[in-house]
């Protein structure tokens, strides 16, 4: 497959298992195809990352979904880890949370967050946001490509 025939291959960090099904539904009615992986904490996102067992043959991620308050490690000291990679930092990485604080936006711009997006409470509203970033990320950016 070419880059563009290809699928976008998603890592979605995030240890509540209802979000991550609501984000699977509302990225299969994008109008580009993607390959959405989930993990559900921060050693897990960073073992798919670096392909360390049980994730040796999952493809690399195009674009990250990152959630802040994960299980065994804060989302910022993951996305720290990821930014501070040099065979990772070009991957985007979106703060997806529930996180309205000022320190933790600020903290994750610090730490080269690609954007923040605040989780709305409301079902409707989580999916818009998440077809938007779909949206955005898939349909109008041009991501980087693994050579």
């Amino acid at each position: 497959m070419t880059s563009r025939t290809r699928p976008v291959v998603i890592l979605l960090v995030e240890d509540d298992p209802g979000d991550v099904r609501l984000t699977r539904e509302a990225l299969k009615d994008g109008k580009l195809r993607n390959e959405l992986h989930a993990v559900s904490d921060g050693p897990s996102a960073l073992a798919f990352l670096q392909r360390e067992p049980p994730f040796e043959d999952v493809p690399r991620p195009d674009l990250i979904f990152l959630d802040l308050n994960l299980p065994g490690m804060h989302g910022t000291e993951v996305l720290a880890r990821i930014k501070s990679d040099a065979d990772l930092v070009a991957i985007p990485v979106t703060v997806l949370t529930t996180s309205d604080a000022d320190e933790d936006i600020t903290r994750s711009y610090r730490l080269h967050a690609n954007a923040y997006v605040t989780k709305p409470v409301g079902l409707e509203e989580f999916l818009e946001v998440v077809r938007q970033l779909d949206e955005f990320w898939i349909q109008i950016v041009r991501l980087p490509r693994e050579s």
